[in-house]
């Protein structure tokens, strides 16, 4: 069986403020064209399709002509949700979805009850585990405690436990919304946790063929079995060097995995531009960045006048612009959204409170009350979402 395993659409997201949307629909022709041409037999989304929980009427239309596009071709998709989905809002219509072949597992409570398709081969068991908030379904996963190890242990007993009833020659695959030890991070990614820690071992995903995951940005392979296809654009500059693709996974009768990439077209390439502005506008080897979206660090040791003027001149398409001077006092022109760039409300918090005493970090005590209160906001949030 040959699976498409893609994720992270993060449908209606713009990159420094321009909009993603055509870049986006390039991606789902993409998408819809390659399901064709390498006759995939099923297609997996593992979560964040769309980039917030209530989403602009632009990407949910992309997003619903995307589902009758690929419901015409009739092959399933099996998708679940991220932390940037709304849960309760993406699984709206999830019942008549299923009768187009669209599979949506947005409920926790699911976890156990599968997808089931066959092949020649035999049945292949498809099981969604969508973003798993840790303090909102621990008690009804039955967990030890609130934490993202215990709850996505608690989901896979359940798969466990259905596969191990099911015929011994059933296949089986598990998409899963999550932060797994040994990822790499990018700049683009919603931390998972405002305490404590976010990753899980791959080990808790043991006793199945396939992991198709995803919330990392960047495509990756943890092992044969367990690989991130990573979003299908880039979204921060930090994504500069990957090479945006899906992953096409052939399931063999025995469970054996043959994994071959298939790469996303490229709307515009991005380019980390770094050096005094005299050297970014006169060296000619720069001139294959000119039609790049171009994020430049700049290091003349005293501020230019004007220098995005004067970047935007060469590099139309210049984004970003940072200050990081190499001479003279250490002292850094950043903006604040370069500041705090990669750096989750805990940190930002901390960093605050040293600036405002002068240089006195926050002890111990103190960072305990920061956890607390953003832990506290982060669940009310998702409890008045999930509210009914």
């Amino acid at each position: 069986m040959r699976l498409l395993h893609t994720s992270d659409w993060h449908l209606g997201r713009s990159f420094h403020r321009v909009s993603l949307l055509t870049a986006q629909r390039a991606f789902l022709d993409h998408l819809v064209e390659t399901v064709t041409a390498r006759e995939v037999d099923a297609v997996l989304v593992a979560g964040d399709v769309y980039d917030r929980a209530v989403p602009p009427l632009a990407a949910v239309e992309l997003f619903d002509e995307a589902l009758h596009r690929l419901a015409a071709l009739g092959v399933p998709t099996i998708m679940i949700s991220g932390n940037h989905d709304s849960a309760r809002r993406l699984g709206v219509g999830a019942g008549l979805m299923e009768r187009g072949g669209i599979h949506l597992r947005t409920d926790p409570e699911r976890c156990g009850e599968p997808v089931v398709i066959d092949d020649a081969d035999g049945p292949v068991a498809f099981y969604g585990l969508p973003y798993l908030e840790p303090a909102l379904v621990r008690e009804r996963l039955g967990a030890g405690r609130a934490a993202h190890t215990e709850v996505l242990g608690a989901a896979m007993d359940r798969v466990r436990a259905d596969l191990a009833a099911r015929p011994a020659a059933t296949r089986s695959v598990v998409l899963a919304h999550a932060f797994v030890t040994g990822g790499e991070v990018s700049d683009s990614e919603r931390d998972l946790t405002a305490g404590g820690v976010a990753s899980v071992p791959a080990a808790v995903f043991d006793g199945v063929d396939y992991v198709a995951l995803g919330h990392l940005h960047g495509c990756q392979t943890l092992s044969d079995r367990v690989r991130y296809s990573g979003s299908p654009l880039a979204y921060s500059f930090s994504e500069a060097a990957h090479r945006k693709s899906s992953w096409l996974i052939d399931l063999g009768a025995d469970g054996a995995v043959t994994a071959e990439r298939a790469y996303a077209p490229v709307p515009r390439p991005l380019a980390r531009l770094r050096g005094r502005l005299e050297t970014l506008l006169d060296d000619p080897a720069l001139e294959r960045h000119a039609e790049h979206w171009v994020e430049a660090t700049l290091t003349d040791p005293v501020r230019p006048p004007e220098p995005m003027a004067h970047l935007t001149e060469r590099f139309p398409h210049t984004l970003a612009l940072a200050f990081d001077p190499d001479e003279g006092p250490a002292v850094t022109f950043a903006s604040y959204a370069q500041r705090v760039r990669g750096r989750g409300d805990q940190e930002v918090a901390e960093d605050f409170v040293e600036h405002v005493r002068e240089g006195r970090a926050a002890d111990e005590e103190e960072r305990a009350v920061l956890r607390a209160a953003f832990e506290e906001v982060r669940l009310h949030e998702a409890t008045e979402e999930v509210a009914p």
